[in-house]
């Protein structure tokens, strides 16, 4: 595997893969790499002749008093893992050389990015879509792989590759859980042992409002009030954020529960912002 750090020595790299004809699948990741991260670099692989895996820690995506100074990091354990994985680029850059002085170009994704958790983080959307862009321009993939855990994220990239005709296919792949049922996620590292104990309660609520839904039940209200009273039945839960039945094209919210709706949450356990969801 081979770590590289600048802009200019990934594009080149680039370049020169396709001029091989060799077929580059990309994992973009903020690090802190765990199973959720490496089922993508597993489909990639399966995929393409070449996967390269990314690490930064986009800051325009991150609001104020949001968490982008103490976002957990360990660069050697990451070469580590993805060395042990089967990665065969891993691109470092700095944010010196993604937003060189003087930069001002943005990407705004509208209308799907004004709900769910683009109602609450003002501008990050903005962050993710225009780092997305120029990873995307920088490492050329044919193939991009998103976990599902962050859906609206998810669709966003799938809008914007749509939109701008860029020549690449968005791969979503399933949300990877631990074995109580938790979504994997960087920010788990925050939650201590009893909160982590409360947030077992999110993947159990929405499981619940799936089993509801299987057995007949339509009405948004009822399965959100049985999530809401799951979750809110837990001592560290500190705010639940919200609680949405969303098309899933579309991100609107749904008056009938129909197969293939996403049930949506966003929970604060202690002071740590979780996501999760679930397919109907």
């Amino acid at each position: 595997m081979e770590v590289v750090k600048s802009v200019k020595d990934m594009a080149e790299l680039s370049k020169k893969l396709k001029k091989e004809g060799k077929t580059v699948g990309f994992v973009p990741t903020m690090g802190y790499l765990h199973q959720g991260h490496l089922s993508l670099v597993e489909c990639s692989k399966k995929d393409n002749d070449i996967t390269v895996l990314s690490i930064f820690v986009n800051p325009i995506q991150f609001g104020k008093n949001e968490d982008l100074d103490r976002y957990p990091r360990d660069i050697e354990r990451d070469i580590q893992i993805c060395q042990s994985h089967g990665v065969d680029y891993l691109f470092v850059p700095s944010v010196e050389d993604m937003y060189p002085e003087g930069y001002s170009t943005y990407v705004v994704v509208e209308g799907i990015t004004d709900v769910l958790c683009g109602a609450y983080r003002e501008g990050h959307f903005k962050g993710v879509a225009t780092v997305v862009n120029k990873l995307f321009n920088i490492v050329k993939p044919d193939r991009a792989y998103f976990g599902k855990k962050d859906y609206q994220q998810y669709l966003v990239i799938k809008k914007m590759v749509e939109d701008l005709n860029m020549d690449i296919q968005v791969v979503g792949c399933p949300i990877v859980r631990e074995k109580d049922g938790l979504a994997m996620s960087s920010r788990n590292k925050y939650l201590s042992p009893e909160e982590r104990q409360s947030a077992v309660s999110i993947s159990q609520a929405l499981f619940k409002a799936k089993e509801l839904f299987e057995k007949g039940e339509t009405n948004p209200q009822t399965l959100t009030e049985v999530i809401k009273e799951t979750i809110q039945s837990q001592p560290y839960v500190k705010e639940i954020q919200y609680i949405q039945i969303v098309d899933p094209k579309t991100l609107k919210t749904k008056e009938k529960a129909e197969k293939g709706d996403i049930i949506a949450v966003a929970v604060f356990v202690g002071n740590t912002r979780l996501i999760d969801n679930i397919e109907l």
